[in-house]
């Protein structure tokens, strides 16, 4: 069984069968950026090892074509996720930034955490915004945080 899909901002295949996708997933991520810096502070779980601080910012505006009310503004984010930094943490830091690149970790709609419209939210890849608290608050120690995010990745076509 396959699905095929095209449009301006979307092209590609998915094979159920072989859960692949081909081609480039493009999101409706407004544009933003993303930074991140290292530091020597270990990542609860992973003592041995410093911290990648990531910092997606994206400023407020006017939504486009591509989002759910063409002209109406929306509300712009700031935010902060960790990584451990160590091999796999450096390797899930570079397919977040083609994730990024590609548009795909926000996107435009109703916040889940204060349920106003028309907000800068998370677009299902799954981040630690919290260094501390475990799985349950968003933060570490969670031993399959890094797998989970690329498994997360890989169905949006980023491995």
């Amino acid at each position: 069984m396959c699905q095929r899909q095209s449009s301006a901002q979307t092209a590609f295949t998915f094979t159920y069968d072989e859960r692949k996708v081909f081609g480039i997933i493009q999101g409706d991520q407004p544009d933003g950026t993303m930074t991140w810096m290292k530091s020597s502070g270990p990542v609860p779980g992973f003592s041995h090892f410093g911290t990648i601080t990531i910092t997606y910012s994206i400023p407020s505006g006017r939504q486009t074509e591509k989002h759910p009310i063409p002209g109406l503004y929306y509300t712009g984010t700031t935010r902060t996720a960790y990584l451990p930094d160590n091999k796999e943490g450096n390797e899930v830091l570079m397919l977040l930034k083609k994730a990024f690149d590609q548009k795909l970790i926000f996107t435009i709609g109703a916040s889940r955490t204060t349920g106003y419209e028309d907000q800068v939210t998370w677009n299902d890849i799954p981040h630690k915004t919290s260094l501390y608290g475990g799985p349950d608050s968003y933060g570490y120690p969670d031993p399959n945080y890094l797998s989970r995010v690329r498994e997360e990745l890989k169905a949006k076509g980023i491995e």
